[in-house]
């Protein structure tokens, strides 16, 4: 994997991680690669040393990037637990039954409660053509180790 530091014609910076080289090329051509910030698909490689993932970093000094990325990542593991935590203490679990549980709740059939629980996408898409307000959350439940 080859990390790129890419600039879009409005001048935008950013990363983005590709294959190899190759692969950057052809998702260049085929306007596959938009800058995040404006959504443009004119895009270069900026001045750089290109970033190669070996994956043999084991034992290596990691650069301060790569411990800034891994300390985001461990903020957002923990936020997302935190939240679980929040979402297990103040609601209530109703399984594989959340998508009618939530339609009973939203017709008044049901009394009205924070729940949670799961629902397939075609679910989650009767919820949608209802007009029936959920959030997706992805429970994640973290080892420390």
């Amino acid at each position: 994997m080859i990390l790129y530091q890419l600039l879009c014609h409005k001048g935008h910076d950013f990363e983005a991680w590709f294959c190899d080289s190759g692969t950057y090329d052809q998702q260049v051509v085929a306007g596959d690669v938009a800058c995040p910030f404006c959504g443009t698909s004119v895009v270069t490689k900026a001045p750089m040393a290109p970033h190669v993932a070996t994956g043999r970093g084991k034992g290596r000094k990691r650069s301060g990037a790569e411990k800034r990325a891994q300390q985001v990542a461990e903020n957002i593991l923990d936020a997302v637990d935190g939240n679980s935590r929040k979402i297990e203490e103040n609601c209530e679990f109703v399984g594989d039954e959340f998508a009618e549980e939530a339609k009973r709740i939203h017709y008044g059939e049901s009394e009205e409660r924070g729940i949670y629980g799961g629902a397939t996408d075609e679910e989650a898409e009767e919820l949608d053509d209802e007009g029936i307000e959920y959030i997706r959350f992805p429970f994640i439940r973290r080892r420390d180790g």
